[in-house]
């Protein structure tokens, strides 16, 4: 007689990771795609920020009508067709915006870690460098997100600020403080005549709101 075959044995299922072990595992991963995000976008934000610069300098020292507009064209066309729509016309466009908006190398170092490049196209087309200047500060400081940032602006937050009525001097010197002590003034952040009076401004600011 054919001997009979050995029941299988079946392998035991592993052991479910406890609950605490599971939490911490995916709590290291998460952490370390958002870092690695956050480097990732930073170096996007200077590398858009130096092409900008770049092309700038080459139409700044062109100097004729048009040399702007065919330089993006020519150099578009190549480098969309080798590195993707990320460099197409008006993404270059918006680079040079950029390099205009903000030409000091070391503030942009200050905030590229903390916006990026949906924040910076939404702040590049603000007219005023004042305004530009204390949006990108308070999106550095209290971690907007690009719809709060967008929401801020169009609820005119820099307009209804008490520094926006004082002299662009004094405007330059409270935004430099902010960048260089994290600190927030009650100008920078309060127009409204009662919080004003409470904090003993209003005899300074209220013949101006």
């Amino acid at each position: 007689m054919p001997a009979k075959p050995k029941p299988r044995t079946l392998a035991p299922k592993p052991a479910a990771p406890a609950a605490p072990l599971l939490a911490d595992v995916r709590d290291l991963i998460l952490t370390a795609r958002e870092a690695v995000a956050r480097t990732v976008n930073a170096g996007l934000t200077l590398l858009y920020w130096e092409i900008g610069t770049r092309i700038r300098r080459d139409i700044l020292q062109e100097k004729r009508a048009g040399y702007g507009d065919e330089i993006l064209q020519s150099l578009s066309a190549k480098s969309e067709a080798e590195f993707g729509r990320g460099f197409g016309e008006r993404n270059l466009a918006r680079m040079v915006k950029f390099a205009e908006a903000f030409p000091d190398p070391n503030i942009l170092t200050a905030l590229r870690t903390k916006l990026g490049w949906t924040h910076f196209r939404q702040i590049i087309y603000l007219d005023n460098p004042l305004q530009r200047d204390f949006y990108a500060e308070m999106c550095r400081m209290e971690n907007w997100s690009t719809r709060t940032l967008e929401q801020k602006i169009k609820s005119m937050l820099y307009e209804r600020t008490a520094i926006s009525k004082k002299p662009d001097k004094l405007i330059k010197q409270e935004l430099a403080a902010l960048r260089s002590e994290d600190k927030l003034t009650p100008d920078l952040v309060f127009r409204d005549p009662y919080i004003l009076d409470f904090l003993g401004l209003k005899d300074t600011y209220a013949s101006r709101l």
